[in-house]
């Protein structure tokens, strides 16, 4: 069967928005556009001005449609992992049939008898994934369709979240004039873009490094276990270098980019570069070891947090390791400086796609395998969530998803099929004692930006 299709991957990120088109022919996916646009309207990776952060949405999907030559009208789009929790569901049907054949509406059906919940009313189910289903007492099936039973029954993973950060994520959405395909926990869609199958399966530590948030994730098994999101980001980092040295926050922007390394360890204290200060005329030399020391002092503060709460649940111990996601990681030197923190190893996954060969096009290309990737069955389950029952479409990608996760990260309401779009016509501020280093930076900012 030749499952060609377009699909659309959304990222709605704290600092920018990133857009990518992608096209599945016979089970290859070519990225034929992209789109990233500066973020307006959100705050620590939550949308908190919806009409901005439509506008911001629309300017990168224009991006995106001129490049890829397409009408772009239904979108996958990733969520943060904020207060996401992770519950296990479980629900039973007799099944109707009078021949007693297992069909896509019984496992429909029992999918919805596993959603009776009863949930406070700022939480919203985002998503539902089986781990199994059961046919009479024969547990450990994927799919049982065909089968002859007279009960079915269905264990899963529940997935809830903020009403406020899905229904803020919705409506700007659809202010842009888009559809929604489907909303994807973050975690859940890089783990099955950045985690080999052995990594998925033994256990790894996902930590995808924002510009407004950093996300600790735990996958074991093939399912979202666990996690963890600390408030601080990139954005935190550019802070701390222009209040440190006194420049605009675009010239520390700049700065970061240019010359900014995680570990000053790998820095010179000779080489130096100009600084615009504010209130002075001419630039400011700084070495490249002293900006050097400042973005470590704040890399060391949030990955001691996350080590922390990855230790209380002994996570460190999982064989994977860590893999770095998002802009942050794109810094140099920072996977040694996270081995160093974590004791364990470390590596960051960069796309290998033309084009976008930057961390921070992880999330955005993920959501687009992740929903290649989904079973008949997986498709079906989610379409409970709904009353949607176009998921009967047979599916047949070459490259399968590692083991449907059988936990993910929250999702919301799915719609099976691939994201179809339309064919359209190609139309020196004096430099501080050496003696205040690493350890007076982490002090200082331990206490200014709380």
């Amino acid at each position: 069967m030749d499952n060609s299709g377009i699909y659309v991957g959304l990222d709605i990120g704290t600092t920018s928005i990133k857009v990518i088109v992608a096209e599945r022919v016979k089970g290859q996916m070519n990225v034929i556009g992209v789109g990233s646009e500066r973020s307006n309207g959100l705050s620590r990776g939550v949308i908190v001005d919806i009409d901005k952060a439509a506008s911001a949405i629309q300017s990168a999907v224009r991006q995106a449609e001129e490049k890829a030559s397409i009408e772009i009208k239904k979108i996958i789009a990733g969520v943060p992992a904020n207060l996401v929790k992770i519950e296990r569901c479980r629900g039973m049907i007799a099944v109707a049939d009078e021949s007693k054949e297992i069909n896509n509406e019984d496992v429909q059906n029992v999918a919805a008898a596993a959603l009776v919940q009863s949930l406070p009313p700022e939480r919203e189910v985002l998503d539902v994934i089986p781990d199994e289903f059961v046919v009479d007492g024969f547990d450990g099936i994927k799919d049982p369709r065909g089968m002859v039973g007279v009960r079915l029954e269905m264990h899963g993973t529940l997935f809830t979240g903020p009403k406020t950060i899905i229904h803020n994520t919705r409506k700007a959405i659809e202010k842009a004039g888009l559809q929604i395909e489907q909303i994807v926990i973050a975690p859940l869609a890089l783990s099955s873009l950045v985690l080999n199958d052995g990594e998925q399966d033994f256990g790894s530590i996902i930590v995808d490094m924002g510009g407004g948030q950093t996300t600790a994730a735990v996958i074991h098994d093939h399912q979202l276990k666990y996690t963890y999101v600390d408030q601080e980001g990139g954005q935190y980092i550019t802070k701390d270098i222009s209040v440190v040295l006194n420049t605009s926050i675009e010239n520390a922007e700049k700065l970061k980019r240019d010359y900014g390394n995680a570990d000053a360890d790998q820095t010179s204290d000779e080489d130096e570069f100009p600084v615009e200060v504010v209130g002075q005329s001419t630039p400011t030399q700084i070495s490249e070891q002293y900006l050097a020391e400042i973005i470590e002092a704040r890399l060391d503060q949030i990955f001691d947090k996350l080590k922390q709460h990855l230790d209380d649940i002994h996570a460190l111990d999982l064989p994977g390791g860590v893999v770095l996601t998002g802009g942050v990681a794109a810094l140099p030197g920072i996977t040694d400086l996270a081995s160093q923190l974590f004791g364990t190893r470390v590596r960051v996954f960069t796309p290998n796609q033309m084009g976008l060969r930057h961390p921070s096009f992880d999330e955005a290309l993920a959501v687009i395998k992740y929903q290649a990737a989904l079973s008949e069955v997986a498709l079906l389950v989610k379409s409970a969530l709904t009353g949607d029952t176009r998921a009967s479409v047979a599916l047949d990608f070459s490259e399968p998803a590692p083991s449907q996760p059988a936990t993910g990260s929250q999702a919301a309401p799915a719609q099976p099929a691939p994201t179809k779009t339309t064919k359209k016509q190609p139309a020196k501020q004096q430099h501080p004692d050496q003696e205040s280093g690493l350890s007076r930076f982490k002090n200082f900012f331990n206490h200014f930006f709380d």
